[in-house]
């Protein structure tokens, strides 16, 4: 239940003054349907009002000047402007009004009047003007115009300065909470208390209060983290309460191992030995594997289910696409099935009596183990005894989606692959409920793919040579990124581009593109795996984990504007054979420095951890690595790069915080129940990336 102390903030906007109808669906959009989330509203900056004389005027400055009205400029039209020429002794200025505002503007502004100005100074060709006035006040009103002024995001009928107004009513109402952080960590740290915090945080004393590391910015950065950990140690904890199946490892997986053309390597041993830790301690496992492209994910995941089939149990592997579960199911089936463990492919593709004939297999348990997509947890589907669910890329399915696989049994172990590494630094974030296996290490035999940065004033050249690769019996993808703010023109520039390569390189170039239905993607990526097509020009990134061994070359288009990961991840889609693989990053000169440090990183490592942490180095802040679609939190005050310290410290505190008061029943523990309910971080909700 919600403590009393917190229903003032999470009353309805409406509850505020002047937010009607009409407001308040435009001030939920900006910031969310309760008072909470008004006060938590970030302002995105500050506007300084320099008091100045006319003559030191500067284009594009905001500025204030003390004048006299000169004259009122009629308009000869309704089209025109009205225009007010204002003086001061060192200068002249126009004041520019567009709108029916004439006769009011002349009596309230009348010839002779002395008035304050504040405003966007512009320097046109008939002079120095001031288009609509921020602020134009009598002498006497002078404190009125703020020398410092928040500005707030705003939308088309719910200006900044209004917004402000509702976050200063929302400040108000919050009231002093309960100190929920440790007192040590407080005063080394120099935090100031929760309400102070956010008091500066609208009423900002300059530019340095904007910034993440300022100290007040840092306290509601770690009460968030702190809020998000504490729920995730508590969703563990509880996981880990769960009895689950106690499940040995068998004979048999050690058999499909040696059976194996290739040995385990390091890394892979390690993996494999953690699930089979997990699995055999008699509590639901919650584990994932975090391993780059092509490290050998699947094969441990494979191992991990033959333990199971062994001891009369049911896996299922969930992939987020039709043509991911497909290779998932060549990869796994042959193995399996050579040592007795039954093993089938359902898509949304299979219909009629061959489905049903699947499901009954499912449900006897004369089948041991499951490969598909969504399909896999759609009503009909029901197991013997189901007692793993795998799933790929994991941050592509919804909560529920994977709750829903995970309900076909009971305490059923979970366990997650995903192929986009996240640094060390980032990982408790995204991962902080699930106990994690790294396999940092490439299975021998892969050829590293040669890397070359080459200026697009070449691209001919690149054609001639991808021509004869292809003359050679070569497949290759071509990527063009999304550049334009318009998708119909990126769509069309690729069209262009497949047309272009079709001339020179022959009929067998396909094209993907975000507008194609799924099935229509995944029949061209099918074309292109069996070899039907031989260049691939695609404007989306080409799905984690495709595998066309075939597939040599890489060519990226504008490489300069994607995130080092992202790179990473396409160059991850060549190399996959045993033939020598090329990646070529096209790239319009003249490289920033941080594009220039982008591309030779790439060119020296194939190590994507290596290569994460480079690119949160080099980013210093916002999305990096394209985390939004990795499962990553949508924090408020929290910038997981320029905040990475307070991660690991709130993760450290919330294990402590556990191991001593795992009921929360001290009086910091009540504290931080209010915290948790405060940012909507509790042990309930804490799945947001692990289901």
């Amino acid at each position: 239940m919600r403590p009393e102390i917190l229903f003032p903030l999470y009353a309805p906007v409406t509850s505020l003054k002047g937010v009607g109808p009409r407001v308040a669906p435009l001030l939920e959009r900006l910031a969310g349907p309760i008072v909470r989330d008004v006060l938590f509203l970030r302002l995105h900056s500050i506007v300084l009002r320099t008091p100045a004389v006319l003559s030191a005027a500067l284009d594009g400055q905001i500025m204030t000047f003390e004048v006299t009205v000169e004259a009122h400029e009629r308009p000869r039209s309704n089209a025109q402007p009205w225009r007010m020429r204002v003086s001061d002794p060192t200068g002249y200025m126009t004041l520019v009004f567009f709108g029916r505002f004439g006769d009011g503007l002349e009596k309230r502004h009348p010839v002779g009047a002395k008035r304050i100005i504040s405003g966007k100074v512009e320097d046109q060709k008939f002079g120095r003007q001031m288009v609509h006035p921020d602020y134009m006040v009598e002498p006497g009103k002078a404190d009125e115009i703020p020398e410092l002024e928040p500005i707030y995001p705003a939308t088309e009928g719910l200006p900044a300065r209004r917004v402000r107004t509702f976050v200063l009513e929302a400040l108000e109402r919050a009231p002093e909470l309960p100190e929920w952080q440790d007192a040590a960590w407080l005063a080394r740290e120099r935090f100031p208390a929760w309400r102070a915090a956010l008091a500066r945080l609208h009423a900002p004393e300059g530019e340095a209060d904007l910034s993440p590391l300022a100290p007040h910015m840092r306290r509601l950065a770690f009460d968030e983290l702190l809020a998000h950990q504490l729920a995730m140690a508590q969703r563990r904890a509880e996981r880990r309460r769960e009895p689950g199946a106690r499940i040995e490892a068998s004979r048999t997986a050690d058999d499909i191992r040696a059976d194996l053309p290739f040995a385990f390597t390091g890394a892979q041993e390690r993996a494999l030995a953690d699930i089979r830790r997990d699995l055999v301690a008699g509590e639901r496992m919650s584990r994932l594997i975090q391993g780059d492209v092509g490290s050998g994910k699947t094969v441990v995941a494979m191992c991990a289910m033959a333990d199971v089939a062994a001891g009369g149990g049911q896996a299922a592997l969930m992939a987020p696409t039709e043509i991911l579960a497909r290779q998932h199911y060549e990869t796994i089936a042959a193995p399996l099935s050579d040592h007795g463990i039954g093993v089938i492919l359902l898509t949304g593709r299979d219909k009629g009596a061959a489905r049903a004939e699947k499901l009954r297999a499912l449900a006897s348990g004369a089948v041991q183990v499951a490969v598909g997509t969504h399909a896999l947890f759609q009503d009909d589907v029901a197991f013997h005894r189901l007692q793993m669910a795998v799933i790929d890329e994991q941050h592509r399915f919804g909560v529920a989606e994977r709750q829903r696989l995970q309900a076909k049994g009971e305490a059923v172990h979970l366990l997650a692959m995903s192929a986009t590494p996240i640094p060390r630094t980032l990982e408790l974030t995204v991962f902080g409920d699930l106990d994690v296996s790294r396999i940092d290490e490439k299975p021998p035999g892969r050829t590293p793919v040669a890397t070359r940065a080459v200026p697009s004033a070449r691209i001919e050249e690149v054609e001639a040579r991808l021509r004869e690769a292809v003359a050679g019996g070569a497949q290759a993808f071509w990527i063009c990124p999304l550049v334009s703010e318009s998708e119909i023109i990126d769509l069309k520039a690729a069209e262009v581009r497949a047309a272009e390569l079709r001339e020179r390189i022959g009929p067998g170039v396909g094209l993907v593109h975000g507008k194609m239905t799924p099935q229509a993607k995944d029949a061209v990526m099918a074309d292109f795996a069996d070899g039907k097509l031989t260049v691939l020009v695609a404007t989306t990134v080409v799905e984690v984990g495709v595998n066309v061994p075939n597939a040599t070359i890489m060519v990226i288009e504008h490489s300069e504007r994607f995130g080092l990961a992202q790179l990473h991840q396409l160059r991850g889609r060549v190399g996959r054979g045993r033939r020598e693989s090329a990646c070529v990053l096209l790239y319009d000169a003249p490289l920033s420095e941080t594009a220039q440090k982008r591309l030779d990183i790439l060119r020296r490592t194939d190590d994507g951890f290596l290569i994460a942490e480079t690119d949160l180095e080099l980013r210093g802040g916002g999305d990096a690595l394209g985390l939004r679609q990795s499962g990553f939190p949508a924090y408020v005050f929290v910038d997981p790069i320029v905040h990475r310290d307070l991660i690991a410290a709130a993760g450290d505190d919330a294990r402590m915080i556990m191991d001593r008061d795992p009921a929360l029943a001290s009086p910091r523990g009540q504290a931080l129940q209010v915290l948790q309910e405060l940012f909507d971080w509790k042990a309930n909700m804490a799945l947001k990336t692990a289901g």
